[in-house]
């Protein structure tokens, strides 16, 4: 092997060493979390006032599950949310809740279980009733107003197909 194939050798390893280094040093560097103190046992993460998550509160609210063998009661029901005016009365078959923009089949289920189930319902809310059902809507609260939901339940309460197609586009 020559002298000068040798010296090219060395450097190259030299390099990639060097390289490897740098880029440790780096991804340490950019490490957001970092270890303080070594004395974990006089503090909690919830020691310092963080509140429960909200998504988390309904099962901390929840029933205990029971079967017909258990001998443990169920817990009391927590106290239901206030039902959602209806200021029009419902019709036989629901709406598909769905056709309106911004809400999916997670939302449509929730509003239905909150016994809304038609255009009318919806076109017919002012501002209280959408604080109200807003309130019950968790990680979606929100959409009612940025998504103009009353706006869309007008239209399709009117069968106004066409008016909902020009202003909010093909219904889904």
């Amino acid at each position: 092997m020559s002298p000068q194939t040798l010296q090219a050798g060395v450097l190259i390893a030299l390099g990639v060493v060097l390289v490897i280094i740098a880029a440790w040093l780096l991804m340490r560097a950019n490490r957001t979390t970092r270890v303080v103190g070594t004395d974990t046992s006089s503090k909690d993460v919830l020691d310092e006032g963080a509140a429960r998550a909200a998504r988390n509160q309904a099962l901390i609210d929840a029933p205990v599950a029971t079967t017909k063998d258990s001998a443990v009661p169920a817990a009391p029901a927590p106290a239901a949310p206030t039902p959602v005016p209806a200021s029009t009365p419902t019709s036989t078959a629901p709406d598909d809740l769905r056709r309106i923009k911004g809400v999916g089949p997670k939302l449509a289920a929730l509003l239905n279980e909150q016994g809304i189930t038609s255009f009318a319902q919806i076109a017919a809310w002012d501002t209280a009733d959408i604080e109200q059902v807003d309130a019950l809507l968790g990680r979606f609260a929100g959409r009612i107003t940025r998504d103009q939901w009353t706006e869309q339940a007008k239209l399709l309460s009117a069968r106004d197909e066409a008016g909902f197609a020009a202003k909010f586009g093909s219904a889904g």
